[in-house]
């Protein structure tokens, strides 16, 4: 969608009789349906100087402008465009106006700057990086672009900001960037000139603009190829028995169900370790190879970002994020805008989106309504906030409100906790969660450990971690995790002051799952769920505890800056029975969620001293010696002596 496009006269006409801000305002009413004239008249300054810029008798007059191209599949717009010919190929500059008037280098980030905007001191993308991150995503996604071989030349124009010598804007830190998209400032006009010149020698007489503005969603194959090639022999993405059979099937319905005039939607249920996220970027890459386009979706960012970085190899970050998206990015969605919608963890889905959860009707409806094909990965025990509304029966609403075919599977078998269905059964028996018949089994094979010193728990996870990466702490979220403190590395969160014991939690949300130095910060249900580390050791807080023979819940132990549980006081004064048995299970099901994050070990230490006790004879139970073969006894002691549990 572009709000404005004209020739180089009309567009110069516009400005000088002040015409350009009506139409503009116009155009955005009538193509976006709501802003101000305030917003529009926001950029005036800018096209004023660009006015400046393209009045140069060199630039043809019938070179094609356009202002705010909305790229495809992202909320992304491009400032300003020119498009012409240079004698042998076609352009289109990509122009990011900016009216900063002073920048501070952000060293120990690459491509950031920090500046003021919005009435603060903020880090943003280095312009340069913004300009060329969008001719990316352009040329990655727009088949137009890539068929009709139409060239896209990036740059930045700061038309308030004066470079001076030794200029943070044009440090050698951003040199790659600078490379890749020019920045052209106060006073350096004729060198923006140039630049356009240098590709614009003659007018646009193939409708460029309009050939990317109407170009098919389609990824490049140079897109394709590097994602391939990442994901093959990655163990991280191996599949292996049942989930081979259930992606081979579903990969298959997928590519039936685009080509088809049916609308169609999978959902595939399965508990934790089943394989679900393996799945889905499975068919993220071979479905995006095909040539379709397709997303992967998850509420939360955690998992979006790890797997994201996982595929990343050698290409940009820009080329693989505009795969992975958020699930409340589809409330403006037309109907089967993509080919293919994955949306992992399901039940984490919201029914609001938004940052005021005021945007949109359904999450669940919206995802339907967005694609071809919609495929939903989902466990419906991984429900751990109030605002979990993800279910098979909104799917299966909202699938027949479309008109669509459902058509769904379960994951039955255990890849996750060694492969071992009993342990998880084990868990929910232990945790209250359901009665099993694995009361007193969880599988030797599996590594479970209850500690009475939180230190020892930890020295434990780092000396685990040195191994690969793949170890880390994880709480319950009952201790504050303060915004103001998030930056501050010496601030400890988690004080256990009877054990002289304390720690951080994770500093970075995206990526303390793969960073090295992170294994000394805790993550919670929020940075963690979706992933999977080799060991997790676990602090259960006081809002799980033992009491007369039972174990219970109270969610006023919960951190004040916890968003699981909002809203839980005003349903507890409307209906106390209701709060407390949704607060309940909640409860239950974020520690089943957290206890399950380990597919080799689990360590747990709990604040209430009668819980670890309740668990010590729950394990003792579960691994009677007497029942034991001989191996599974050594295994088993030789276990429990290293760290002397």
């Amino acid at each position: 969608m572009i709000i404005y496009e004209s020739t180089k006269t009309d567009f110069v006409s516009d400005v000088i009789n002040e015409e350009l801000v009506e139409r503009l305002y116009h155009s955005y009413q009538e193509k976006i349906g709501r802003t101000s004239k305030q917003e529009i008249k926001s950029w005036e300054n800018s096209l004023q100087r660009m006015s400046n810029v393209m009045q140069d008798e060199e630039i043809p007059e019938d070179a094609s402008v356009a202002i705010e191209f909305n790229i495809p599949n992202t909320s992304k717009r491009v400032d300003f465009l020119i498009s012409g010919n240079n004698g042998d190929q076609d352009h289109v500059i990509i122009i990011e106006l900016k009216q900063w008037s002073e920048v501070e280098k952000v060293e120990e980030q690459d491509a950031i700057v920090s500046t003021y905007i919005g009435g603060g001191k903020r880090p943003l993308p280095h312009p340069s990086y913004q300009a060329w991150s969008y001719s990316a995503l352009i040329e990655d996604f727009n088949e137009n672009v890539q068929e009709k071989h139409i060239s896209l030349n990036p740059c930045a124009y700061l038309h308030n900001y004066r470079k001076e010598a030794d200029d943070p804007l044009t440090d050698a830190h951003y040199q790659e960037h600078l490379d890749r998209a020019p920045v052209f400032t106060k006073g350096e006009i004729s060198k923006l000139r140039s630049f356009i010149k240098k590709y614009v020698v003659h007018g646009d007489n193939r409708h460029l603009i309009y050939e990317i503005e109407h170009g098919r969603i389609r990824p490049s194959r140079s897109l394709q190829d590097s994602l391939s090639s990442m994901l093959e022999g990655n163990e991280e993405f191996r599949m292996i028995d049942e989930q081979k059979v259930f992606y081979e099937q579903a990969y298959q319905l997928a590519l039936e169900g685009v080509h088809s005039e049916q609308k169609h939607v999978m959902a595939i249920e399965g508990g934790p370790g089943t394989g679900k996220s393996v799945m889905a970027v499975h068919l993220l890459v071979n479905l995006i190879n095909q040539g379709l386009n397709v997303l992967y979706v998850s509420k939360n960012s955690a998992p979006r970002t790890v797997y994201a970085s996982r595929l990343q190899g050698t290409m940009k970050k820009t080329h693989i994020n505009n795969l992975f998206k958020g699930s409340g990015s589809f409330t403006r969605s037309e109907p089967n805008e993509f080919d293919v919608i994955v949306v992992d963890e399901a039940h984490r889905l919201n029914e609001k989106s938004g940052f005021y959860g005021n945007q949109g009707e359904n999450q669940v409806k919206e995802l339907i309504n967005a694609a071809k094909f919609t495929m939903f990965f989902i466990d419906e025990k991984q429900r751990v906030t109030l605002k979990d509304i993800g279910s098979m029966g909104l799917i299966e609403q909202y699938t027949k409100e479309a008109g669509a075919e459902l058509i769904t599977g379960k994951l039955a078998s255990q890849f996750r906790c060694d492969g071992s269905e009993a342990y998880i059964a084990w868990l929910e028996d232990t945790l209250g969660i359901r009665e099993t018949a694995n009361k007193n089994d969880y599988g030797v094979d599996y590594d479970f450990r209850v500690y009475e010193d939180p230190h020892r728990m930890l020295r434990h996870i780092e000396e685990l971690n040195k191994r690969n990466n793949k170890s880390r702490m994880l709480a319950g979220y009952c201790w504050e995790w303060p915004v103001k403190q998030r930056k501050d590395t010496e601030y400890k969160d988690i004080t256990l002051p009877e054990y002289d014991f304390e720690m951080s939690w994770n500093l970075s949300d995206s990526i303390w799952a793969i960073d090295q130095q992170s294994v000394a910060e805790a993550g919670c249900i929020h940075t963690s769920q979706g992933l999977e580390f080799d060991y997790v050791g676990v602090i259960i807080g006081p809002d799980l505890y033992f009491e007369n023979g039972e174990v219970k819940t109270d969610y006023t132990k919960r951190a004040k800056s916890d968003q699981s549980l909002r809203g839980i006081k005003k349903m507890a004064k409307e209906n106390p029975i209701k709060a407390q048995q949704v607060a309940d299970d909640i409860i239950r099901n974020t520690y089943r969620t957290l206890m399950t994050r380990g597919q080799k070990g689990c360590f747990i230490f709990c604040t209430d001293p009668e819980l670890n006790a309740y668990f010590q004879e729950r394990l003792r139970k579960a691994t009677v010696y007497e029942n034991l073969s001989p191996g599974e006894y050594s295994k088993v002691a030789e276990r429990n002596d290293e760290y002397g549990n």
